[in-house]
């Protein structure tokens, strides 16, 4: 098989579009993920694949809290802005609109279709991204609608 078949059929792997989100202090940001899975039901975890030389990497760890908020087929505003990426320090936020129920939490997107806040678990390296596996504490429906599902054209890249 070539290299570009092979991509060409890793690419036919559907994954969702998400946003993730990070408190800490008063530094919060948020980025796109496309590799969000749950990966168990007792308790309810999912995983996060997290390019580790991204800056929110570093907000990840152990016992760290954070927000996955889905993407839905609307959510084109979402995706783009969050699409672009973020310096630290850059304000991820602004324009959009979000809750914190306390002054601890990450952001919670009201544009979402969903959203899981999560409290990281455990981390392994898995080649050229970080699995990041978060419990899953609490959870809710936003809006109406489907979640947007990402088929990629090539499987060696976003």
């Amino acid at each position: 098989m070539s290299e570009k078949d092979l991509g060409s059929a890793l690419g036919k792997i559907p994954s969702g579009l998400f946003i993730v989100t990070v408190r800490q202090g008063d530094v919060e940001t948020g980025m796109l993920a496309s590799w969000v899975q749950q990966c168990s039901f007792v308790p309810p975890r999912i995983s996060v694949a997290v390019k580790p030389e991204r800056s929110i990497n570093c907000m990840l760890r152990e016992g760290d809290s954070f927000v996955v908020n889905i993407a839905s087929v609307q959510s084109k505003n979402l995706i783009s802005h969050f699409g672009r990426g973020f310096e630290p320090g850059q304000s991820a936020f602004e324009g959009i609109q979000v809750d914190r129920p306390t002054h601890q939490s990450a952001p919670i997107l009201k544009d979402a279709l969903a959203y899981l806040c999560c409290r990281v678990v455990d981390r392994v390296s898995v080649g050229d991204h970080d699995l990041v596996i978060g419990d899953v504490l609490d959870g809710a429906i936003l809006g109406e609608g489907e979640p947007r599902v990402h088929i990629r054209k090539n499987g060696f890249n976003y």
